[in-house]
């Protein structure tokens, strides 16, 4: 079995790199643009009297870096053709998705705003899977060119990982619907034009049927941003949501009638393996930071690295790294042989066990570095506070590893292939 980069893949990621030098590397540095990544960067980015949403400059640069890599032709690389995009496989990303983060912060990869030179579109592919024709012409073109954004509004005060007991409800009143409820951690909802609403419409309180997903306009009588969330790493784009009596038309519906979860799972499995990847480049950055700072400080008339109390947690951690690394490409690569139900597990592996390592590198490398460390003169803390947040998010890590023992002790249904 041949373990190297397939030269095809290597070949992007060597015209990544010549493109960040040329063309994001200088946009980064112009401007005292880098105040958005320097020991600046929380202040820099958020706006702090508007409620901690995202500053508009900072917002105006990634558009920027994005209208940039759109022109170069990478930005939609796992788009499909029809869109733009070049079919990007699983593996592929996983592998560009690893190496952009290995290359530590910067406007070419920016996890805190999933914002990258190599894009995410997962509303794309919802609407492309799921949109009924009329909806196809009237989201695309917005979609690709930025005047129609989506948030996402599923998890409710009462409700995370839980969602099939939703409280928020729709109900069918002639060609419209009237949706009531609350939604919490309702993402990207400081510029987005519409909003997935997922809600009840029939089925009891635990049961997957019965729940609708409806694109929602922002700006529905009812429909209220309450305030945003501050969260461990700002700025926040997490709003908390009341809907009152907001009427959208039939055609709002997304995906069919009462099989609203269908759409909040389907690219789950996507997300999770470019997420796990992204997690592993973050932490051997924070591996290999802290290996040069033990290697050029000098304590006591010798190197920092030559004492085994410095040496070994970094083995460890550089160790699983590696380890991570072939789990990682081998269920990106198996996704795309098989169907990615078939392979749920072992993605649920490797997304828990990579945010894990990216917190516990980000943690060991303060420690070597010691007080500059723990500064934000270094980027550690700033890895360590946003890399937090997916043992939580996008299915915690206890969720994950119920999904690991399920299959493990014969627990788990046999996968839908539909």
């Amino acid at each position: 079995m041949d373990f190297a980069i397939p030269a095809s893949i290597q070949a992007t990621l060597d015209a990544l790199d010549a493109f960040i030098d040329a063309e994001i590397k200088p946009l980064e540095q112009a401007d005292d643009n880098m105040r958005f990544f320097d020991h600046r960067r929380e202040w820099a980015r958020t706006d702090f009297e508007n409620g901690g949403v995202p500053r508009e400059d900072w917002e105006a640069l990634l558009r920027e870096m994005r209208r940039r890599a759109d022109a170069a032709g990478f930005l939609r690389r796992a788009l499909p053709a029809e869109y733009g995009g070049h079919d990007a496989t699983n593996l592929e990303m996983a592998i560009i998705r690893e190496h952009l983060a290995t290359k530590g912060l910067g406007l070419h990869n920016d996890l805190q705003n999933e914002s990258s030179i190599v894009g995410n579109f997962p509303t794309v592919l919802m609407m492309r899977d799921f949109g009924t024709p009329e909806q196809k012409a009237h989201w695309m073109p917005g979609f690709l060119d930025g005047t129609k954004r989506l948030a996402f509004g599923l998890t409710e005060p009462n409700h995370g990982s839980d969602a099939t007991y939703l409280e928020t409800t729709a109900a069918r009143d002639g060609d419209e619907w009237v949706i009531n409820g609350a939604k919490r951690w309702n993402s990207g909802l400081h510029h987005a034009t519409h909003d997935i609403i997922f809600a009840r419409t029939s089925g009891e309180p635990g049961k997957p049927l019965g729940i609708t997903a409806f694109l929602v306009p922002t700006d529905s009588p009812g429909f209220t941003v309450e305030f945003f969330w501050w969260t461990f790493n700002m700025p926040t784009d997490h709003a908390e949501v009341s809907l009152t009596d907001v009427r959208v038309p039939h055609s709002a519906v997304f995906g069919r009638v009462d099989h609203g979860l269908e759409l909040a799972q389907h690219f789950v499995h996507e997300n999770r393996i470019r997420q796990a990847a992204s997690s592993l480049g973050a932490a051997q950055f924070c591996i290999d930071e802290a290996v040069a700072y033990a290697n050029r400080r000098v304590t006591w008339g010798k190197k920092l690295s030559s004492n085994q109390g410095i040496q070994f947690p970094l083995v460890e951690l550089h160790t699983e790294a590696a380890m991570l690394r072939q789990l990682i490409r081998y269920t990106a690569w198996m996704m795309d042989q098989r169907h990615h139900m078939e392979v749920t597990h072992l993605v649920a592996m490797c997304n828990y066990r990579a945010n894990r390592l990216a917190c516990d590198a980000a943690d060991r490398a303060m420690q070597t570095c010691g007080g500059v460390g723990y500064s934000r003169h270094m980027p550690f803390e700033h890895i360590y506070r946003h890399h937090r947040r997916y043992r939580i998010t996008e299915g915690s890590e206890e969720i994950q590893m119920r999904k690991v023992g399920s299959h493990l002790f014969g627990f788990a249904p046999a996968p839908d292939r539909r």
